[in-house]
């Protein structure tokens, strides 16, 4: 009889331990889901800017697209786009879109990424992802952009305010941002 106890006993606690396992992972998965934010438990650090108070601005107003971009277009008409400012964390889409990593946790894994070439991104308060690239066509092809570049990784895992141009083509979103051709 004894051993019956024992047995129930174990089962019972086996069943609650994994009841509440599977309930921390479903608020997870619920807070996840609520701020559309991929680890949401991944944060920028204090004194890296907030959504509402964002640590700086990457981009100048300027005309959707610049001459450049025009005389690029096909028949010199370039996509549809609008101009935008976006606050958001700068990451590395690589490591975000597989491993959902960002924000101070990841700055140093995050910045090699974007100095070795990989896609720069915006994640906004709701969970929106933006790929950010120099707007200017021509200076962009011919590298003289990469301030754009460099700005992006010194404010790697900072929540900023980007102005540019957000064009989408088949869900895929992104902002061009001006401003940065070598001078």
């Amino acid at each position: 009889m004894l051993n019956i106890k024992k047995v129930v006993t174990v089962a019972a606690c086996t069943v609650l331990a994994a009841g509440f396992v599977i309930g921390q992972d479903a608020k997870k998965a619920e807070a996840r889901k609520a701020h559309g934010v991929l680890h949401p438990e991944m944060t920028v650090a204090s004194d890296a800017g907030s959504y509402d108070a964002p640590m700086g601005t990457l981009g100048e107003s300027g005309k959707e697209w610049t001459d450049t971009t025009i005389n690029a277009g096909v028949d010199k008409k370039p996509l549809p786009g609008k101009t935008v400012k976006v606050a958001g964390e700068i990451i590395d889409l690589s490591c975000y879109l597989q491993l959902g990593k960002h924000g101070e946790k990841h700055k140093a894994c995050g910045t090699k990424c974007l100095q070795t070439g990989q896609p720069i991104g915006l994640l906004a308060k709701d969970g929106s992802v933006y790929m950010l690239m120099a707007e200017e066509h021509d200076p962009r092809r011919d590298g003289q952009t990469e301030g754009f570049r460099k700005a992006a990784v010194e404010h790697f895992a900072h929540i900023m305010e980007v102005t540019g141009t957000e064009t989408s083509v088949h869900g895929y979103r992104a902002i061009y941002v001006q401003g940065y051709v070598n001078k």
